[in-house]
């Protein structure tokens, strides 16, 4: 995983009241499970943020609480739902050889097959939950998606990896090539050929002549 170093300062009070003097000053109340003393209350400046949490990439973070350095790695952070204000950040312990569950982002490579026939690619997880070692856990998760056809997807059952255990429901889709409108119309119908295609698209032009002949054999009016 990528590194990040963040720096912070142990909290003396805590509760709501506190948390909230914090957050006016722009400082974010923070919290460090499964160290040596369990859980360890700190607060960081919210500007810290931007890099860890504004981001699509997963980081290994090196927090420095008052000169003490940890391995850790962020397990939840809360937002305001209306404001978007970030409240509280969960971190927790992640050294060599520990077991962690975190969220790795979802990324594409390759133009998919039912793309050029005209769908439209959708990432329905853009980070998928895996548990495993902390040294196995990667930036990213990259899927090739050149092989898709129209309709087609890659579900979470589908995902191999020997040194990680996907904890999303299998049945779900990460990568979906769905059917437009511009594609079904494009496609031909079931059971037809491109000779019929083709016969089918001549048959107007074909007809039209037709017609003009048939006007011109009829007699004209008498007055």
């Amino acid at each position: 995983m990528k590194t990040l170093s963040i720096s912070g300062t142990a909290r003396k009070a805590t509760g709501a009241k506190n948390a909230l003097e914090l957050r006016r000053t722009g400082t974010v109340p923070c919290v460090l499970y499964g160290g040596k003393e369990q859980v360890t209350h700190f607060s960081v400046n919210e500007k810290q943020f931007a890099k860890l949490l504004y981001t699509p990439d997963a980081y290994l973070v090196t927090l420095d609480l008052d000169g003490k350095q940890t391995q850790a790695i962020v397990q939840e952070a809360q937002f305001n739902r209306v404001t978007d204000e970030l409240l509280h950040v969960d971190f927790l312990e992640a050294k060599a050889g520990k077991t962690v569950t975190v969220k790795i982002p979802v990324v594409t490579h390759g133009s998919p097959k039912g793309v050029k026939m005209g769908g439209k690619l959708q990432v329905k997880l853009r980070r998928l939950k895996v548990k495993g070692l902390v040294e196995n856990i990667p930036d990213k998760i990259t899927l090739e998606v050149e092989h898709l056809e129209l309709g087609e997807s890659i579900l979470v059952r589908e995902m191999k990896n020997d040194k990680l255990k996907f904890l999303d429901p299998a049945n779900a889709a990460v990568i979906t090539v769905r059917t437009t409108r511009e594609a079904e119309a494009a496609a031909p119908a079931p059971g037809a050929t491109a000779a019929t295609a083709a016969t089918t698209a001549a048959a107007p032009a074909a007809a039209a002549p037709a017609a003009e002949a048939k006007k011109e054999d009829k007699p004209a009016a008498k007055k």
